[in-house]
């Protein structure tokens, strides 16, 4: 099938100047704006109000049961809302709460620099900024298109950005100085789980079994991403060496489509919408979603320096905030066509909206002639979960890019800011899982982050050095 049958509306064909209302230049920039009307509506400030509520009921009960074993088995006996409906006959908790939302603390620094990719793995990242969570924090962020990771990483080091949006192996590196001064970095939230493949040119369609390709070159987006980690482990899962067998290059994102059409590269496991932007353009065709080696992986990130979060702990708070509602909006189903019309245009993705579309629904054309259902081909469980880190640390290991023991759960529970995470997804009222290592498996193969060297050293094809 053509891929543009999905979709009437081609973002490459020449579009018309103005739009029916008369106020935007074009139709495109009509349908952003109505999005963004739309999905600000569906919001308006329930996360704000969430969050200061639910600090007003904190403080009320501290204050009466200021003993902590009372006040918990006070808790226990009569659950939250018994307690608050108890509380509210005898004192003005609403007006409390409205003041409350007057009084936070306020950012020590407003004026802020993110930096992204215009990929949609920063989806929660990108879509804050015109829908007003940002803004609504009290924060003046501009959000800034950037080149490629390597350049991320130095604006960060540089301290050009206060945040940006990480590849989710980086802090990692950066905090260890792999490829790079050692400056400690954290992974705040994860932007979001799955929204990988590796896409091939059309001309390999006959060569799906990976033991055919010898001698093929593959693009990932960077040395120190799970794009990197996977393509390794799947080669090699079926037998090829990724440093022998094939060759892996590194190439930014939105060069990716262009090389494959040029002959440059076979394929590339890279992030979307460049997947489906390739078959799109009939140059390429989907081989596997990365979902399929290991259903929920992280991708990428949103985070900071140590330094910026203890400079700036109130800064740090608004953003995580802004960055924890929208990414809760992109959660669900119901929102992502419209999330699809307020990333599209040209200060963020700069793609057809049809190609966006699909990734985030999950209703896609393949290049194989067929149109898939993947609800969670692309999703934004915010949740840095420590395990995962755990695994990220086992394959830098596993292919020579850490010297040396590694203490593994040492590191990730200093990068990735889980506890910070859950305190501040129970602040806006957001369901908040259990546990830090929860257990998974990659292919098949189950990962116990409690037995993280001996994971490492199992595999048959390694480049481990002691």
């Amino acid at each position: 099938m053509n891929p543009h049958d999905l979709d009437p509306y081609d973002a490459d064909r020449p579009l018309r100047l103005g739009c029916a209302c008369g106020q935007h230049r074009s139709a495109a920039e009509h349908a952003a704006q109505t999005a963004t009307t739309e999905l600000r509506r569906r919001t308006e400030s329930a996360a704000f109000e969430a969050e200061s509520n639910a600090f007003v009921e904190a403080s009320l009960i501290k204050a009466l049961f200021p003993h902590d074993a009372l006040r918990r088995r006070f808790l226990r006996a009569v659950g939250r809302p018994t307690a608050m409906a108890a509380i509210a006959s005898v004192l003005p908790i609403a007006p409390l709460q409205a003041l409350a939302q007057d009084k936070a603390l306020a950012p020590e620094k407003k004026d802020l620099k993110i930096g992204f990719i215009p990929i949609t793995c920063a989806t929660p990242l990108i879509m804050a900024h015109p829908l007003g969570f940002y803004a609504k924090q009290g924060l003046n962020v501009e959000v800034v298109k950037t080149a490629g990771w390597a350049l991320i990483r130095d604006k960060m080091l540089n301290k050009e950005y206060d945040a940006t949006h990480f590849l989710s192996p980086m802090p990692l590196a950066i905090s260890l100085g792999l490829g790079s001064t050692p400056q400690p970095m954290h992974v705040a939230t994860i932007q979001n789980t799955n929204g990988q493949a590796i896409t091939l040119h059309v001309k390999h369609k006959d060569k799906r079994d990976p033991k055919d390709w010898k001698g093929f070159k593959f693009a990932v987006p960077f040395e120190y991403s799970m794009h990197n980690f996977l393509l390794r482990y799947y080669v090699a899962e079926h037998g090829l060496d990724p440093d022998r067998d094939i060759q892996i290059r590194v190439l930014p994102p939105p060069e990716m489509v262009a090389n494959l059409r040029a002959g440059n590269i076979d394929g590339y496991l890279g992030p979307d919408p460049f997947n489906q932007r390739a078959v799109f353009e009939e140059v390429g065709f989907l081989h596997l979603l990365t979902k399929e080696l290991w259903p929920g992986h992280p991708c990428c990130a949103f985070g900071t320096s140590a330094e910026f979060i203890a400079k700036h702990p109130n800064s740090f708070a608004a953003l995580y905030r802004a960055v924890l509602t929208a990414a809760a909006m992109a959660r669900d189903a119901k929102n992502r066509e419209l999330i699809a019309k307020v990333i599209a245009p040209q200060a963020y993705l700069n793609q057809p909206e049809t190609v966006i579309a699909q990734v985030l629904t999950g209703k896609f054309a393949d290049g194989l002639g067929k149109v898939q259902n993947v609800p969670d081909r692309a999703d934004f469980d915010p949740i840095p979960w420590q395990s995962m880190a755990v695994w990220i640390l086992t394959q830098m290991k596993r292919w020579g890019y850490i010297k040396g023991d590694v203490n593994y759960k040492q590191i990730a529970e200093k990068v990735f800011l889980l506890t910070d995470a859950k305190k501040h997804m129970k602040a806006l009222d957001m369901k908040v899982p259990d546990g830090a290592y929860p257990k998974f498996s990659v292919m098949g193969k189950p990962f116990d982050p409690d037995k993280a060297a001996a994971y490492a050293d199992s595999f048959a094809i390694r480049r481990s050095a002691a």
